[in-house]
């Protein structure tokens, strides 16, 4: 649920200078005030020698002259003391100065050139605070003396530290219980507490006050109880909250926000559940906000087809038996359309006459990319093709043997030959044309990496995975047919044994699919595929059906020429 500000430890700190700039020869004098809950726990104040002579119109604003600096601590060893009494490293701790950029940029830039260190503690400007929380209508400006006085302070700021921070406590304090109703509650709160949110809108944080900090779903229900947007969390409560701050700058977002009157919540036991029921409520509700994850099962694979002239084609329903010999799911018809080019290109495909290429967004004019690159070696091409398997006389797989192998797991077929072109193209300074090869390649290596993911999972009828939970115990999670059946977690210290027969035992029952997406979407399979095949996880049980255990946990390893391997062309940018 976060920190209250009761818990919080404000250390509010003013301080008086020289007038020059940040650095080790600037501080003449600095005031702290440490409270928590609205009682001063200690204070600090001591004169500093910058070093230098204090300019007579500082003296004059300040009362500050060089005889009484003159036997204060150096600008290092007040500093350190300082530091050392503010304690900023706590976690709910919190710098407070009006007009923050001024006095902490000094405290920070005396600390660096004196070698002291400075992390960044979590600051809090009261300037900024006081101007969300009175207006000029209410307030002719916002310095800290016209603040003090606003706000009936006893102490009146008069440019010396220590009165100055004891007038900025004041108005800390009155400036958030202006903001309390309007959902400035929490430590939380503050890093966006400062910033121009609309007031009916930072108000509906209340929304939020009855919802569990636990994993879950989350829906934005409309007076008329449409569900506009549909989302998931490790912790509900504070990730509802976080609409209500600057945080939140979509503008979409934003007007959902202004119509929302009901936060309705469905916790789960953890958070890989909690995301996978998020992917099945925007398929099934289809909320408008919501741009990601929509109409999951309608994305293009690309498979191979048969016949007497192999060739490639796209489609959205891939029966299960072929999932070996695809890959996708393509984000997008255009991008599948680029990963096509690249594999007819490389295995010296000619299907661009085809009524099924154009269904896939191409056309006859594709054909003359290749005339492009006329003069230019692919010459690693036979070199991929004969470590790949059987073929032509020369040892290279032809056909639909060379396709069968490019899309199940062989990519080098594909990526060898087109990174030689590419690096061929680029030394030729042909960069426009070696930017589409790379374009084309990157689709086709995104798609792999997805049905490599995917593949394991989809032939799996049972696989319990766990992970160790980061306060102890354990997360459990069934998976089906690439579907998620369930999800359990342990206590900390507990035999997670029984749990995994529970699971077993209550897991959803599903069907062996017939087709790809028919038991999950690709996206939930490839969720659960990150979760339970990465790095962290542990297989506990896997039943492969007809399958024995040993072929089954050969299933769920990469293959060695996976197209992870081309990392550095699958995180470029697209």
């Amino acid at each position: 649920m976060g920190t209250p500000l009761s818990g919080v430890a404000f250390v509010v700190v003013d301080l008086e200078t020289t007038g020059g700039p940040p650095g080790a020869d600037a501080i003449t004098e600095i005031g702290a005030v440490r409270v928590r809950g609205g009682v001063v726990e200690s204070e600090l104040s001591t004169l500093v020698n910058p070093g230098r002579a204090i300019p007579a119109q500082i003296t004059l604003l300040t009362g500050i002259t060089n005889a009484m600096v003159a036997g204060a601590p150096p600008v290092g060893e007040a500093l350190a003391a300082f530091l050392a009494w503010a304690r900023l490293d706590g976690e709910s701790t919190v710098l407070v100065a009006h007009n923050a950029r001024f006095d902490v940029g000094h405290l920070r830039g005396a600390a660096r050139a004196l070698g002291l260190g400075w992390d960044e503690p979590t600051v809090l400007d009261t300037l900024g605070l006081a101007r969300r929380a009175w207006s000029r209508a209410e307030v002719p400006d916002h310095k800290l003396g016209t603040l003090a006085a606003l706000v009936g302070s006893p102490t009146r700021p008069t440019h010396r530290a220590l009165g100055d921070a004891r007038a900025t406590v004041d108005v800390l304090h009155a400036a958030l219980a202006v903001l309390a109703p309007l959902g400035v509650t929490h430590l939380e709160d503050l890093a966006t507490a400062a910033d121009p949110v609309p007031a009916r809108r930072r108000a509906k944080s209340r929304l939020a006050d009855g919802l569990p900090s636990s994993p879950g779903v989350y829906q934005f229900l409309s007076a008329a109880g449409q569900v506009l947007y549909v989302g998931s969390a490790a912790d509900l409560r504070r990730r509802v909250r976080s609409y209500f701050t600057a945080s939140e700058r979509r503008s979409r977002v934003a007007n959902m926000l202004d119509t929302t009157v009901q936060v309705r919540a469905i916790p789960t036991p953890t958070e890989i559940e909690a995301r996978v029921r998020e992917l099945r409520l925007i398929d099934e509700l289809d909320p408008p906000v919501n741009r990601r994850s929509r109409s999951p099962r309608n994305r293009p694979w690309l498979r191979p087809v048969g016949g007497p002239r192999p060739r490639l084609a796209a489609t959205t329903v891939l029966p299960l038996s072929q999932a070996d010999g695809a890959v996708g799911p393509f984000p997008s018809r255009a991008a599948l359309a680029r990963a096509r080019r690249a594999v007819e290109s490389a295995l010296g495909l000619h299907t661009w006459d085809d009524p099924d290429a154009r269904t896939a967004g191409l056309d006859a004019a594709g054909a003359s990319d290749d005339g492009a690159c006329a003069g230019i070696s692919t010459g690693a091409a036979t070199a991929a093709r004969a470590s790949a398997g059987d073929g032509d006389a020369t040892g290279a797989p032809t056909g639909a043997e060379a396709i069968r192998l490019a899309l199940s797991g062989r990519v080098d077929l594909v990526a060898l030959p087109l990174l030689e072109r590419i690096s061929a193209l680029a030394a030729a300074e042909r960069f426009e044309e070696a930017g589409m090869w790379t374009a084309r390649l990157r689709s086709l290596l995104l798609a792999a990496c997805r049905a490599e993911k995917a593949r394991p999972l989809l032939a799996c009828p049972h696989l319990i995975a766990a992970r160790r939970r980061p306060g102890g115990g354990w997360e459990l999670v069934a998976v089906r047919w690439g579907r998620l059946a369930g999800s359990a977690i342990t206590p900390p210290g507990a035999d997670p044994r029984p749990a995994v027969r529970a699971l077993r035992a209550t897991a959803e029952v599903v069907a062996p699919p017939s087709r790809v997406g028919a038991a999950a979407s690709a996206e939930e399979t490839l969720l659960l595929a990150d979760w339970a095949l990465d790095a962290g996880a542990r297989i506990v049980e896997v039943d492969g059906g007809e399958e024995d255990a040993e072929s089954v946990l050969e299933r769920l390893s990469w293959p060695v020429g996976a197209a992870a391997r081309h990392r550095r062309i699958i995180d470029a940018v697209g």
